[in-house]
């Protein structure tokens, strides 16, 4: 039996994630500065790692309820109110998941159907397109880049959408250009979304890691919530990745949907990870400003250390990434990330793996000690200017 023939047809088209592939080669490297994987650098804070070893401990090794911890659920709701005015109830219309990318997929699955469109721009975080099209929908990227500062516009918005369209799906800040919308732009947005009678996924993993401004949820947009669904967690802003938590949080009829989904794929997330989430809730906003304020530090380094050397770096409003544009080389995105890694040991993400429209332009993570980011920096201007 010929077994690849048995294999889906829509898993073989898929390209192997550009991130982990290329980091493959990193680990296998000696002094090798990585500005790859978006993942923080420092561990998580200590009154989150003391709850989940109480629990433990305390015999918290169960399943919870499908829908996760009501108490959990009850601080993320106070949360959201006290950063953003947004009230969720907190029995009805949240869902804890295994992280984002579970809530991002499940979500999906629950309103397409085969041949609807959800629209996303590009570049964007890897999962996206092939979540899209594993769901039976039909991806629609719009193009985006350094001129419009890599946002969605209300003119491609409205130029994108067709009878076929149920969904958009946004990231902001985002994943891998840091850009993100300000209350006024998510209103222009809201009026072609509402025009359209189309749903929102709106995935806001780093809102914690906002700037020079105050995120504002797209749910908190007049006509936007009862149309959306927010993705929020706690691996980038509380330094808790491997700990997979996150949350979804919208109108009563879809969360029941998604959570159909989930109690049948997944049935609850992980008991210590949802008590380790409540505590950092409780106990660790301090450890969070700390480190989003290392992480501005560092942000302000590499973006003014890029341009100085003749890389065109937009400044991200949020996340831990830059974009630098490598045009003006003699390079490919690939071509420059590969000859970057191998004449001076230092690690960035090409940047197709995106998506086609980051052709031209790198990602670097500056989820990095500033002592590593300047040595990357003197790396980079030597290949560049040798």
């Amino acid at each position: 039996m010929d077994l690849d023939d048995k294999i889906s047809k829509i898993v073989k088209e898929f390209r192997p994630s550009g991130i982990r592939a290329f980091f493959d080669i990193v680990a296998t490297r000696e002094d090798c500065i990585s500005l790859g994987v978006g993942e923080p650098d420092f561990i998580s804070p200590q009154p989150v790692l003391e709850s989940a070893v109480d629990a433990i401990r305390d015999g918290f090794t169960h399943y919870t309820g499908n829908q996760g911890l009501l108490s959990l659920r009850k601080e993320i709701c106070n949360y959201l109110e006290n950063e953003y005015q947004l009230n969720y109830d907190f029995e009805k219309e949240v869902l804890i998941t295994v992280g984002v990318s579970q809530g991002l997929d499940i979500a999906l699955r629950s309103v397409i159907n085969a041949g609807d469109e959800v629209i996303y721009c590009s570049p964007s975080y890897v999962s996206y397109e092939p979540l899209i099209k594993l769901s039976g929908g039909t991806a629609v990227a719009i193009s985006t880049n350094v001129e419009n500062k890599f946002k969605i516009t209300p003119e491609q918005l409205e130029q994108a959408c067709t009878n076929k369209t149920k969904a958009i799906l946004l990231n902001f800040p985002c994943n891998p250009t840091g850009a993100s919308y300000s209350h006024h732009e998510l209103e222009k947005l809201a009026v072609v979304i509402e025009k359209h009678n189309i749903l929102v996924i709106s995935d806001e993993i780093y809102a914690d890691l906002t700037y020079d401004s105050v995120h504002t949820p797209i749910s908190a947009i007049k006509w936007m919530k009862e149309r959306t669904l927010i993705l929020g967690g706690f691996s980038k802003g509380f330094a808790m990745t491997g700990w997979r938590i996150g949350y979804i949080c919208g109108p009563e009829v879809w969360v029941n949907a998604v959570t159909k989904i989930h109690q049948y794929s997944m049935l609850c997330a992980p008991t210590i990870s949802q008590i380790a989430a409540e505590s950092a809730l409780k106990n660790a906003t301090h450890d969070k400003d700390l480190m989003k304020a290392s992480y501005h530090e560092r942000r302000n380094l590499i973006c003014d250390g890029f341009n100085k050397i003749g890389l065109r770096t937009h400044i991200p409003e949020g996340a831990f990434y830059v974009f630098p544009e490598i045009k003006s080389t003699k390079y490919n995105s690939m071509d420059f990330a590969t000859a970057l890694l191998e004449q001076k040991n230092v690690a960035v993400v090409p940047g197709t793996a995106f998506g086609p429209e980051g052709e031209g332009y790198i990602r670097c993570s500056y989820a990095t000690s500033l002592d590593e980011i300047k040595i990357a920096l003197e790396r980079i201007e030597e290949f560049i200017l040798p």
